[in-house]
């Protein structure tokens, strides 16, 4: 499974939840919902969302997901994924509490931590 992450309010999160599906901030105003990669996510955290509270982090399994996703590159070189259209619920494999720390900095949690872990030792790497 691969996954990608996306940064959201636990309202919009509580709205998705009901009507099945997930828009976001941007989905009807660039036409595509932000999304990272593990690596990314904290960088994109800590630029947007420094010391914002009640937010939510989906991680999303890319198979799973029914519109199309592009990985198109940001500012710079580096490439984040895009899903251009809804996101349908069923396709977030967990939903985690994403709060800052006392310093208003966020850190991966550690359920993403030890996800990433497994994965290089199943890879042997």
């Amino acid at each position: 499974m691969d996954t990608i992450f996306h940064i959201t309010s636990a309202e919009q999160w509580d709205q998705a939840r009901r009507e099945g599906v997930y828009r976001g901030d941007t989905l009807d105003t660039e036409g595509f919902i932000h999304c990272s990669s593990a690596a990314q996510v904290v960088r994109v955290a800590n630029a947007f969302y420094s010391g914002r509270r009640g937010l939510m982090l989906l991680c999303i399994d890319s198979a799973g997901v029914v519109a199309e996703i592009r990985y198109e590159r940001g500012e710079g070189e580096e490439c984040f994924p895009h899903i251009y259209g809804p996101l349908d619920i069923g396709a977030v494999s967990q939903v985690l509490e994403f709060e800052p720390g006392e310093d208003g900095t966020f850190d991966l949690p550690t359920e993403i931590v030890g996800r990433d872990s497994r994965r290089s030792t199943e890879a042997g790497t």
